[in-house]
């Protein structure tokens, strides 16, 4: 595989007016066919094509892909969640290694802290990463995961101090 986390340089489709999505107007990111022939519904595969397609992470978007031709796939086009439109336990933050949003809420409950972010990055220098092609975004997972756990952490410390009874004057004799 190839080194996943490394930057991708952009392809000529993502340096065009084409890169806008369809639905929401936001820019999209550029991904490989591979990639969205490895995550669309088997009846949606004849409809991928040659084109190249751009990935819409938005949150309240609904596609998932769109082409310059116009060619869309959707939220309901896929076969799994897509991390960047799922909030929850159920949400994925990688896809590689089948991490999720739960996994990382339950560990830093009962430790205080995560080390999925350094399994991750274990396992993608022994070479055992597709991020390219697994994750629906054609990227890395480890931003992400970072992120998700910091705010897991600020989440449960801000849970933990609302249980800490006050003090009061009469307890302090």
């Amino acid at each position: 595989m190839s080194d996943c986390c490394s930057t991708p340089q952009p392809s000529v489709a993502a340096l065009t007016e084409n890169a806008l999505c369809n639905e929401c107007g936001e820019k999209g990111r550029s991904v490989p066919r591979l990639t969205v022939l490895h995550h669309v519904k088997s009846g949606n595969l004849p409809r991928v094509g040659d084109e190249e397609y751009m990935f819409c992470g938005t949150p309240t978007c609904p596609i998932v892909y769109f082409g310059a031709s116009g060619k869309v796939f959707a939220i309901s086009d896929v076969r799994e969640l897509i991390s960047s439109k799922e909030s929850g336990d159920a949400r994925p933050l990688c896809y590689c290694f089948g991490f999720t949003e739960g996994d990382a809420r339950d560990e830093i409950a009962r430790t205080g802290g995560s080390i999925i972010p350094a399994r991750i990055s274990r396992l993608t220098k022994e070479g055992m990463c597709a991020c390219e092609v697994r994750n629906p975004s054609g990227a890395c997972c480890l931003g992400l995961v970072n992120k998700t756990i910091k705010r897991l952490i600020n989440e449960n410390q801000s849970a933990a101090e609302s249980f800490i009874a006050p003090v009061h004057d009469c307890c302090s004799r």
